[in-house]
């Protein structure tokens, strides 16, 4: 049975969702499907006769009522060239009702930025710092960090950068990751090599934990300066420091190995891709036309014809008038070719904005978007999904599109963007049903996404539900390797203790040693945070025996974590002697943990110790933070140094 007819019948079977919400009157006041289109039909004739010869039949469209900002920043965003787009602002001053919004100045913010307009986007941000731009709010150091970043302007976003610092609350002492990503990428982007590299050491240094653009950041640097070999090594260990590998990632590797022609590591990069459940992107589409022409047909195929251009979906054009035969027609935008005295574009699409105008999924928008003849994509549908807000809303288009004509069949990248969607919100019966009929038609999800519903129904505090596919695990995604198995291990042991079943993660923890699965640190210590915040002391202290058995050093945020519980015990001269273990490791704690330490030691009359604790925190460590508060899940002190020997040895700067 196509999985199509299942979701036909899904919709019938299971619809306990859907009567939750569909309950709407079918003469809604405003149909919002139809204004989306409408708004789509206006962006479409905009960019239409940007690239025509005659801009005057552009003033004509703004007489339609539903010209407003949505249609305004659309419109400048598609334009086939800055000058177009800053053409068309010039037009927008000239009508007497026009009056800019936020979201359209930012539009041309951007625009000048990545034009490198340096000037010219100084002047439009004074101006609107000035309030010279009714209901249009400041300018946020943020933005501003990103527009003079895009400008390349190094002097100008680190000026922002200080006033950003200097402008934070006294108890936030450091701005938020992106800012230090930002800066990174800048600083790479300028050849100052070093300076990256600080930043990166910076960013941990201050109490920022790196997330996925920081190490495709890394990565884009590294790539970048012909350090493939290190870029991979950086890229291989994100797993192991749970942090999700990206589509950006993927190209910026595929690209440089291709370069390289060398395509058996683009092979394995597309293995590994399609084993965390991403689907490729345009960027990746060269790399596989090279791989394909170097002989990797079968390894390519696929994934080619998915990015080949559909050709169910229609044109929208224009003729170009005679007069304007002698000029070349501009046909560089994307998704849009000139063909003789035709000028042809791809229709505009919005999924988030669709998404957005069904979320109530009433009777009448639906049946807008049934006469919309819409071609549906597996990308197409994986963007709507990712773009509701509502589960009941995401469940109804799913089981929808599957039966629209034209043959949309779900496959394993829209049901698995499904199936993660109900068990954040812990549909349980609806992802049994989903799994159960991907196994009986031979469909194996990726392991990544395994792993993320795991860790999702820890949020929807559904354990057993995760033990139950954690037990199903080679029937839903085949063999598993060991590295794999530990990080799914641990996974559900994060879940059972975010649903407070401390007890059944140490079943679980003892099942997975005996089968020869060892623990990583970060397990450890998530498992040693939870016990010590429940005030269960024994517990803590045999596992951290259990470390101490294995072949795991302890870090300093799992020394941290028994000083902590040491002093929360009264117990402040065993905290002292974890303590001397951390100095004999040439390790200190941090400010707060060394705060309670001394605290603790005056209080039960230890002063002598709490002397000692304070002259000796006094020393300076030199290496990184080995682990960072609230991230005991997550981070290895291992991974964290390796990460960053390997970026700076890159660029001749000594490791820690």
């Amino acid at each position: 049975m196509l999985l199509s007819r299942f979701f036909h019948y899904m919709v019938y079977s299971n619809n306990f969702l859907i009567k939750k919400t569909h309950n709407f009157s079918s003469n809604s006041v405003t149909n919002r499907v139809s204004l989306y289109l409408h708004r789509a039909r206006l962006i479409d004739s905009i960019r239409l006769a940007l690239r025509s010869k005659a801009p005057q039949s552009i003033i004509s469209l703004f007489n339609d009522p539903a010209v407003d900002s949505f249609v305004i920043t659309h419109a400048l965003r598609s334009a086939p060239s800055p000058d177009s787009a800053l053409s068309l602002i010039e037009t927008l001053n000239t009508l007497p009702n026009f009056s800019h919004t936020q979201t359209t100045l930012h539009a041309i913010a951007k625009i000048l930025s990545k034009t490198h307009r340096s000037a010219e986007l100084q002047t439009l941000i004074n101006a609107i710092n000035a309030g010279k731009f009714k209901n249009v709010a400041r300018i946020s150091f943020m933005d501003r960090l990103r527009w003079y970043a895009a400008t390349a302007d190094l002097d100008s976003a680190i000026q922002v950068w200080n006033e950003l610092r200097l402008a934070l609350p006294d108890g936030k002492k450091r701005p938020c990751t992106e800012s230090y990503n930002i800066l990174m990428s800048l600083f790479a982007n300028k050849g100052k090599n070093s300076e990256a590299v600080q930043m990166f050491y910076q960013m941990i240094n201050e109490g920022r934990n790196p997330n996925s653009r920081t190490y495709t950041v890394v990565i884009e640097h590294l790539v970048g300066s012909g350090k493939l070999d290190s870029a991979m090594e950086v890229f291989k260990r994100l797993p192991l420091m749970r942090i999700k590998r990206t589509l950006r990632q993927y190209s910026v590797l595929a690209k440089g190995f291709t370069d390289m022609e060398r395509f058996d590591e683009v092979k394995k990069l597309i293995k590994d891709m399609q084993n965390d459940g991403i689907l490729p992107g345009r960027a990746m589409q060269l790399s596989l036309k090279c791989m394909q022409e170097a002989g990797y047909v079968e390894e390519t195929e696929e994934f080619l014809r998915e990015l080949a251009p559909d050709n169910r979906i229609g044109n929208v054009g224009f003729l170009v008038d005679e007069s304007d035969n002698d000029e070349e027609v501009d046909s560089e935008d994307d998704n849009g070719e000139a063909d003789g005295d035709v000028v042809q574009l791809k229709p505009w699409l919005d999924p988030s904005a669709l998404a957005s105008a069904l979320s109530d999924w009433s009777d009448t928008e639906v049946s807008t978007l049934t006469d919309a003849n819409f071609v549906w994509t597996t990308r197409l549908v994986c963007k709507m999904l990712r773009s509701f807000k509502r589960t009941e809303t995401a469940w109804q288009f799913f089981c929808w599109v599957a039966c629209q004509p034209g043959g949309f069949t779900h496959d394993i990248y829209t049901v698995s963007r499904m199936i993660v969607i109900l068990a954040r919100h812990g549909h349980v019966e609806l992802v049994d049903q989903l799994m159960l009929k991907m196994r009986r038609e031979g469909i194996r999800l990726s392991f990544s996404t395994l792993r993320l519903i795991i860790d999702l129904y820890g949020i929807s505090k559904k354990a057993d539900a995760a033990l139950k596919v954690f037990h199903d695990v080679e029937l839903v995604c085949g063999a598993v390797s060991k590295l794999n198995l530990m990080l799914l291990y641990s996974s559900l042991l994060w879940t059972l203790v975010k649903c407070r079943r401390g007890l059944d993660a140490i079943d679980v923890l003892e099942e997975m040693i005996l089968s020869g699965i060892l623990p990583d640190i970060q397990t450890y210590c998530g498992l040693m945070q939870h016990f010590a915040l429940e005030g269960d002391l024994r517990m803590v202290q045999r596992l951290f025996g259990m470390v101490r058995q294995s072949s795991i050093n302890p870090n300093a945020y799992m020394f941290q974590l028994l000083i902590r519980a040491y002093c929360k015990s009264e117990k402040a001269a065993l905290a002292f002697r974890i303590f001397e273990d951390m100095r004999n490791l040439n390790l200190i704690p941090d400010a707060a943990t060394k705060a309670l330490l001394v605290k603790s030691l005056w209080k039960e009359g230890k002063l002598r110790e709490a002397s000692a604790v304070e002259e000796q925190s006094e020393e300076i460590n030199g290496v990184l933070p080995l682990a960072l508060p609230g991230h005991a899940w997550t981070m290895s002190s291992a991974d964290l140094t390796e990460v960053y020997n390997i970026y700076s040895s890159c660029f001749m700067m000594s490791g820690v």
